[in-house]
């Protein structure tokens, strides 16, 4: 009898420990709802925009400035126009590119009249003496035929000729260059990245217009950037 009323009073212990313990759903509900916010941060993709961003044109009109002023000082002196536009720097480049080309026309003036006065002896069948010009020149040229004389006065000509050109080209480019500095980077929405540089060059003459000196010529190279 006793031990049947122990094994019912343990049973209902039991019972009653076990509806006393209540599972902790708040904790764990919490623990889901962190779980799922860390579980979507890290999985979610942030989409990001790649386009660079727009750079804005730089609009910096000056009414005081004029592209004809500009013109007229270039046309004037060279380089006065790029001073007058603030572009000091390109006065060096400028007048290395017109002092080249003189340079390159002396050059081929002095050659082309001695091989002019060579040619002239040697047209007229006349030996000159010690004391006439070009007499050292004339005995150094003696066993080279007429017609390479003749080749090489023609071509000292023609390479002074367009030493002369150039200078005029060189003075026209240093009158466009000042009205493109004036007219645009000055009155007009546009950015500063048209750029325009003059250097001296050597050209490489054609085989046809070689001479006994080589086959290059002095020349300008005008280059043009826009970045």
């Amino acid at each position: 009898m006793y031990k049947y009323l122990l094994i019912v009073w343990l049973l209902a212990g039991l019972s009653f420990t076990a509806m006393a313990q209540k599972p902790d759903t708040s904790s764990a509900a919490s623990k889901s709802k962190t779980d799922t916010l860390i579980s979507t941060k890290h999985d979610t993709v942030v989409a990001r925009s790649f386009a660079p961003k727009k750079r804005e044109r730089a609009y910096h009109p000056d009414s005081t400035h004029s592209p004809q002023k500009a013109i007229m000082r270039s046309l004037m002196i060279p380089g006065w126009g790029q001073l007058y536009n603030h572009r000091w720097w390109k006065v060096p480049v400028i007048y290395g590119g017109i002092g080249l080309l003189g340079w390159a026309i002396v050059f081929n003036s002095t050659y082309y009249k001695e091989f002019l006065a060579l040619a002239i002896y040697r047209e007229h069948g006349v030996v000159p003496g010690p004391k006439d010009k070009y007499y050292a020149e004339y005995q150094l040229y003696a066993a080279q035929p007429d017609q390479a004389i003749y080749d090489a006065q023609d071509a000292y000509r023609r390479n002074r000729d367009l030493s002369i050109l150039g200078v005029v080209g060189a003075w026209g480019i240093n009158v466009v260059d000042a009205y493109i500095d004036a007219k645009f980077i000055n009155s007009y929405t546009m950015d500063n990245n048209l750029s325009m540089k003059i250097t001296p060059a050597v050209l490489n003459q054609p085989m046809y217009a070689q001479n006994l000196n080589g086959s290059f010529i002095p020349g300008i190279k005008i280059t043009f950037t826009l970045k």
